[in-house]
């Protein structure tokens, strides 16, 4: 799947979800899109129908596509923990989500843009790698020329107060520190882990 540029709302009725945020289409039409989509004669879902349609709720949500998605599973099953926990984690501490966590885009897709433009610095060493993955410790910062940017300073005031505990966030510096994984319940995606595990184990 390509990087998706279609109309949002669309995906987003599809999932019956905001995945791409707050959308007045989706509380006026909260059913999937197409002709059929209030027909109460849809068939049932199989096993394998809603594993994938949560494994694309995944990959559309944090925008990442199939080859890198599965590699991050591998590496998610190599490691020690809970395999679908763990792949939550490494997907919240890829540079593009964590820049949109901290309020200095208000996306994804603005954050994967301001990374890929070369606006955010990692250890006060520009980063241009929207998949990049951050450690424990990492200080992420809005370089300073980039400081000034519309949609930067737009999405910071819009958004003062840090919401993430594993993130701590200083408003002045437009400064965050990635100061550890988040636990499973922290982590506030409605998204069904162990199926996107149960679709892999295949």
């Amino acid at each position: 799947m390509a990087r998706y540029l279609g109309p949002k709302s669309k995906i987003a009725r599809k999932f019956r979800e905001p995945i791409f945020g707050p959308d007045k289409v989706l509380d006026k039409k909260n059913y999937p899109p197409g002709q059929h989509g209030l027909s109460r004669r849809r068939g049932k879902q199989s096993e394998y129908g809603l594993q994938l349609m949560e494994k694309q709720k995944a990959k559309y949500t944090y925008g990442v596509l199939e080859r890198q998605f599965l590699n991050l599973f591998k590496k998610a099953s190599a490691r020690q923990g809970i395999t679908g926990e763990v792949f939550l984690q490494l997907l919240e501490s890829r540079l593009d989500n964590t820049v949109y966590r901290l309020g200095i885009a208000p996306t994804r897709a603005a954050a994967r843009q301001l990374v890929s433009h070369r606006h955010i610095t990692v250890n006060g060493e520009v980063v241009n790698i929207p998949s990049y993955s951050l450690r424990p410790g990492d200080i992420v910062e809005v370089r300073e020329k980039s400081k000034a940017l519309e949609v930067v300073t737009a999405s910071v005031e819009a958004r003062k107060v840090n919401k993430y505990g594993w993130l701590e966030w200083e408003h002045s510096e437009m400064k965050g520190k990635f100061v550890n994984f988040p636990e499973r319940e922290e982590i506030p995606e409605n998204i069904q882990e162990n199926l996107i595990v149960e679709l892999y184990s295949k």
